[in-house]
């Protein structure tokens, strides 16, 4: 009883962890830094990479996507190498979770696209990096990110199986589950034809 109550107390601990690392809000942080404004007051108001492309800062945009991929990589990296695979996989969901519903931002965040795919490539690299490609395809027929994303994401439970990393099969769905509901009001713009494209100033 004690080992069972010890783990369970890991893997809360990294799910804590996982979250408050998450919610770094680096879109908004990158965008101070470099003098661009207030993140939520320009285009659609979110904090990710997409938004940030829109001030018109290409560097800026970069960092953002880097950093916010980063985050996710990291925490399944660290739990896997300290405490195991299922503290990976949680502490990846909740830094996932954190991102999209960060407390330092009223729980208003960002979509999680770079985060899904740093966590996709940080847990299996072959599958992160077809997840890559995946939203490269559709963001390139479309001229739309959140298509591309919302591909990328549909595409992973898929990917974990055909690759062989079937463990990581749950964690995909509830990955997608997210990615997809943070995006069900671009998928409305996407179907009246009102997404802006890619580089668009909003």
């Amino acid at each position: 009883m004690p080992m069972i109550e010890n783990s369970l107390m890991i893997l809360l601990l990294w799910a804590v962890l996982g979250y408050l690392i998450g919610s770094i809000p680096f879109g908004v942080v990158v965008a101070r830094v470099m003098g661009l404004g207030n993140l939520r007051d320009i285009g659609s108001g979110n904090i990710g990479a997409t938004n940030v492309l829109r001030t018109g800062s290409k560097p800026a945009a970069a960092a953002t996507l880097i950093l916010d991929a980063a985050k996710g990589a990291v925490v399944l990296l660290l739990a896997r190498k300290i405490s195991g695979e299922d503290a990976a996989q949680i502490a990846a969901l909740a830094a996932m979770f954190g991102h999209c519903f960060p407390v330092w931002l009223k729980f208003q965040g960002g979509k999680g696209v770079a985060t899904f795919l740093g966590i996709l490539l940080a847990f299996a690299w072959p599958v992160g990096i077809c997840a890559c490609i995946a939203w490269l395809i559709g963001a390139a027929i479309t001229r739309v990110s959140s298509m591309g994303g919302i591909v990328s994401a549909a595409s992973s439970s898929v990917l974990v199986i055909l690759l062989g990393y079937g463990m990581g099969y749950f964690l995909c769905i509830l990955l997608t589950i997210i990615v997809i509901w943070r995006h069900r009001e671009n998928i409305a713009r996407i179907r009246a034809g009102t997404e802006p494209k890619i580089g668009q100033k909003g």
